[in-house]
């Protein structure tokens, strides 16, 4: 970018510094609007449920974990396939669409950034005004699982589509690729090691979650369903040492389990389509896939049921899906039909802004100066929870993703200790802290840490996992110290990778900030200054303006943060520190 003159290059912070003249754009401001009606209209819709609502009972007997366990596993499971498929769809839409991107991105920016654990009753009540109970917090449970999973991989497919290497991208269109078959030979190989690693985080925020999905109560009003995560927060309700442990190791033998026959398998499987000239020394390996490959019997069932099918499909997905796969140019719009839309969506739009400042208007001017002095100690906890997790989280990715034996061994380690929920042992952190001065702002800080930390390191790995090795080669033939190696390929390479995890992490320290600054332990109530507490409190009031308030606040200051920052990172990335 030159300046006007053409005398030289813009400076670069000066280039960092252009977003800040126009912070939200009219695609910001509709998206932020349109949130908090919805959040209106669900709080509204809250309000409307009976007060008495029958909660199920929990058994502590350690022979109902099986049974507990696969419950949990299959509201996982379920919400998995739905975040992979809607980050397939939403992240393909805002990646190749202009129009798309200008409207998904903020949307994204901000689903990402709602507090759910403060909008776990609003979710539960929404559902539960208009379906039945136990199909409705079942529901309830899944899309909140979802919520913890979907945005992270919809991140990491929408990088994935901007940083294909362009010599692919032309030779598929030199090619004539139809839609489908771009998508099945180009850029679900390309994207597979990254939605991997980012499916490994999904699952181990969707254990995170799982404690709260399966079991809320607000007053009277009392949800519970059996399950891992009911299991663990009964048992530490009633301070149920031996229960608390036998959920656990159950939990840690689960995530073993998928370690071995789920992601091992994967991650061997995704080693054929990194981007290098030459083979790995230490490609990833697995029993189980390679059970799996040397078996006859699932050989002559894979030949004969599963090959015909899958062609089958092809054939069809080729003809819903049969058009080249290029940029369609922008067309003239029909003006009728678009401005009759528009017009319908403005006139809604505005009444349900009508109401929702009708709403707000109940917050008085000392809550709306708390909710200000609260995000500013929020925001400096976000960026300390970042800092800290960058320093360790990049040094350790690139020792794992460039070391398949050392992956082996700290791939599982990772996976237990990030699956762990946090929430869990949060009021053993406390009591440590708690003989310090400033504790309670320490254990804020550290709570947000556990939230953050391994969005960024499991980007990180992969990341470093596809650095093809004939350019790790090149480098040493090259003779690269080791901060030249690092300044000139892996730190350039993990880029887009760190800032994929960077921009998620944000949003889970934000998220974490509810349980972190506000606690109830031991029969009292601690409280530090921040945005999260204020949203913990009014929802344990009921005080649900100054809970819109305080929620909407968050939004749009999560919202700006990655328009500004994030969003030419994201940028940056795509332009300079892509394989070509």
């Amino acid at each position: 970018m030159t300046t006007e003159g053409g005398a030289g290059r813009t400076p670069y912070l000066f280039r960092l510094a252009q977003p800040l003249l126009r912070p939200l754009s009219a695609a910001d401001l509709v998206v932020v609007a349109l949130l908090g009606v919805l959040l209106w209209a669900g709080v509204r819709l809250g309000a409307a449920v009976p007060e008495i609502l029958q909660a199920s009972e929990i058994s502590l007997a350690p022979g109902v974990l099986p049974y507990y366990a696969a419950l949990s596993c299959g509201r996982m499971l379920a919400a998995y396939l739905l975040s992979l498929t809607f980050s397939l769809i939403y992240g393909t839409l805002a990646a190749k669409h202009q129009l798309a991107e200008k409207i998904l991105l903020p949307l994204l920016d901000v689903l990402q950034s709602v507090p759910i654990l403060s909008f776990l009753p609003v979710a539960l009540l929404t559902f539960s005004a208009f379906l039945p109970l136990a199909v409705a917090v079942e529901l309830a449970a899944i899309f909140l699982i979802f919520t913890s999973q979907a945005w992270n991989l919809t991140f990491a497919w929408y990088q994935s589509l901007r940083t294909i290497p362009r010599d692919l991208e032309e030779a598929s269109t030199v090619f004539r690729f139809p839609a489908w078959l771009r998508f099945k030979h180009l850029e679900l190989p390309f994207a597979a090691i990254s939605l991997i690693w980012n499916s490994m985080m999904s699952w181990a925020g969707g254990w995170f979650f799982l404690m709260a999905a399966e079991m809320f109560s607000a007053g009277q009003r009392d949800f519970r369903l059996p399950g891992l995560g009911s299991y663990l927060q009964e048992a530490a309700n009633q301070g149920s040492v031996a229960s608390l442990v036998w959920g656990l190791g159950t939990m840690v033998g689960i995530i073993v389990l998928l370690d071995q026959l789920v992601w091992r398998p994967l991650l061997a499987w995704a080693e054929k389509f990194k981007l290098q000239m030459v083979e790995s020394e230490h490609p990833p390996t697995s029993w189980f896939y390679d059970v799996l490959r040397g078996s006859f019997l699932l050989g002559v069932v894979w030949q004969r049921l599963f090959q015909p099918v899958l062609a089958r499909l092809d054939l069809l997905l080729l003809r819903w899906f049969g058009a080249p796969a290029v940029q369609p140019a922008p067309g003239v719009p029909r003006p009728w039909l678009r401005r009759a839309a528009a017009g319908l969506g403005m006139v809604l739009l505005g009444l349900g802004l009508w109401e929702t400042s009708r709403f707000l208007w109940q917050v008085s001017g000392s809550q709306w100066l708390a909710i200000l002095m609260g995000l500013g100690a929020t925001l400096l906890r976000v960026a300390a929870a970042l800092v800290i997790a960058l320093a360790w989280t990049i040094p350790l990715g690139v020792l794992i993703g460039t070391q398949p034996r050392l992956a082996a061994l700290l791939q599982p380690l990772v996976q237990v200790v990030a699956s762990i929920p946090a929430t869990a042992l949060f009021p053993v952190v406390l009591l440590l802290f708690l003989k310090f001065p400033g504790g309670l702002n320490l254990a804020a800080v550290l709570l947000m840490l556990l939230g953050t930390q391994w969005y960024l390191l499991f980007n990180v790995i992969a990341g470093a996992s596809a650095i093809p090795r004939d350019l790790q080669y090149t480098s040493a033939l090259l003779g690269q110290g080791r901060l030249d190696r690092w300044r000139t390929l892996i730190l350039p390479a993990i880029f887009p990778y760190v800032i994929t995890g960077g921009i998620t992490a944000s949003g889970g320290a934000w998220n974490a900030s509810i349980v972190a600054e506000y606690v109830q332990f031991g029969g009292r109530s601690l409280a530090t200054t921040g945005l999260g507490a204020i949203i913990s409190q009014a929802t344990a009031a009921g005080d649900y303006p100054l809970l819109l308030a305080a929620t909407l606040c968050m939004i749009l200051a999560v919202a700006s943060i990655n328009r500004l920052f994030w969003r030419r990172l994201y940028r940056l990335a795509e332009e300079r520190y892509r394989l070509d």
